[in-house]
């Protein structure tokens, strides 16, 4: 979400204006007018993240007071104001939902000569899709945000009160966003928002739309190859979207779901709203219809009250959903969420011990996984030149796995034609990750 607010962003500031200043990207922040840090609040690391690296500007600063920074994302929610007290140096502060407003912020940053800092963090729904520009794509991949926020105030989760509660573009204003990308060349697509399956859109009569309708939709238009979507709440995975998985095979049998806990207790004490048989049903259900699932997750470790049990119940739900990948990080309290209120009883060298378990574990399956891909027949999209291998092109496949295909030198001197689907016969693991394939016939 951060990635896809940011290039908008930096479109909208590229836009012409009419206004005094207009802007050009840059990637060396010595030479840069104008310094912009979108940010993540929902681990402590990310956090302190941001005041590191704005420590790091403030000397450039110093150096040329003209410069301008300012500060966006969930951070910025968060704090609002009170940023200012660590980072006086700051000339704007806008959260999630206004950083459509940035250029009008900046200029009444500069009205005011500068004297005091520019806040604005509310929360004005959708509004900014509105003003945006129409996303740049250059690739064959696009992310298309289709919903922001999040209702169901999990009690470790900073994200309701950053992002503020679930609410979903209206359903002809994501086909067009979808339409706009696949014009310009996209053959991938990945929906997302914090709750992506909790999509509620409304079509232009105002009949509501879900997930699954959307998905149907979607599917319908010639140039899509492949649909993803991240990331998803075991709550909102209802029977159409099983049935969507059924009837679509651009959807691929790769799918993200956030368990966070194997643990019954401890979802209870997250405010899931569900328990581990329910999670397992939904991956049951799904792998009938799509025998072939990579199933990834998240997983927070050393939640307040975690024991030995409730860990072992988690490592036991990775065997028992056969997961293939996880995001797994250590807990840490967000303020002003409920479970901040709990007892950290859980000393941090046991966290880590435990995460260290989770991943080892985690990564074993995600080998097993790989290698018995080896001898396999896959649909590949090209990405591009292998970095790897001398005379290879790069390909993705479905579950994300990375495919190095050997081919002729002159090959690479020719535009390769990205986002084609090539049927490919895998014949090496060299990682996690990575294989190899020979080439078999172009789709």
């Amino acid at each position: 979400m951060n990635v896809y607010d940011s290039a908008r962003l930096a479109d909208l500031l590229e836009l012409d204006h009419g206004a005094p200043i207009t802007w050009k990207r840059t990637e060396s922040p010595e030479e840069a007018d104008l310094l912009l840090l979108n940010t993540c609040s929902i681990r402590e690391k990310a956090q302190e993240k941001v005041f590191s690296q704005l420590g790091r500007w403030r000397k450039l600063k110093e150096k040329r007071p003209d410069l301008l920074i300012g500060v966006g994302g969930c951070v910025a929610s968060q704090e609002g104001a009170q940023l200012l007290k660590r980072a006086p140096y700051v000339d704007i502060i806008f959260g999630p939902q206004t950083l459509h407003r940035v250029p009008e912020m900046l200029q009444r940053n500069q009205e005011q000569h500068r004297r005091i800092a520019v806040v604005d963090v509310s929360f004005p729904a959708i509004e900014k899709f509105d003003v945006m520009p129409e996303p740049r794509i250059q690739g064959h991949k696009a992310f298309v945000s289709i919903m922001e926020g999040c209702s169901k105030y999990c009690s470790f989760c900073v994200v309701p009160y950053t992002r503020g509660e679930e609410v979903s573009r209206p359903l002809d204003d994501v086909i067009a966003e979808v339409a706009h990308a696949l014009a310009q060349g996209a053959r991938e697509i990945t929906l997302i928002g914090q709750n992506v399956n909790a999509y509620r859109g409304q079509d232009h009569q105002g009949r509501p739309v879900g997930f699954a309708e959307l998905l149907h939709y979607l599917a319908s238009m010639p140039q899509l190859v492949w649909l993803r979507f991240t990331t998803s709440h075991p709550l909102e995975f209802d029977n159409a979207l099983l049935d969507a998985f059924r009837h679509l095979p651009q959807l691929v049998a790769q799918l993200h779901l956030p368990v966070q806990s194997g643990s019954d207790r401890i979802l209870q004490q997250m405010k899931r709203n569900h328990d581990r048989e329910w999670y397992l049903q939904r991956i049951r259900a799904l792998r009938d219809i799509r025998p072939e699932l990579h199933l990834s997750s998240d997983f927070i470790v050393g939640f307040p009250g975690e024991t030995d049990d409730d860990f072992q119940d988690t490592l036991r739900l990775v065997d028992d959903a056969d997961m293939d990948f996880s995001y797994s990080f250590l807990y840490s309290p967000r303020p002003g969420t409920p479970a901040a209120d709990l007892i950290d009883n859980v000393p941090l060298p046991i966290k880590k011990q435990r995460l260290d378990q989770l991943q080892s574990k985690l990564a074993q399956s995600a080998r097993r996984k790989t290698n018995a891909m080896v001898g396999t027949r896959q649909q590949v999209m090209i990405e591009g030149v292998s970095t790897h291998f001398t005379t290879a092109i790069l390909g993705n496949t479905f579950n994300n796995r990375l495919v190095h295909i050997p081919c002729e030198p002159t090959w690479l001197t020719e535009p390769l034609p990205t986002g084609q689907l090539i049927s490919v016969n895998i014949t090496e693991a060299i990682s996690t990750n990575a294989l190899i394939g020979q080439l078999l016939i172009v789709s």
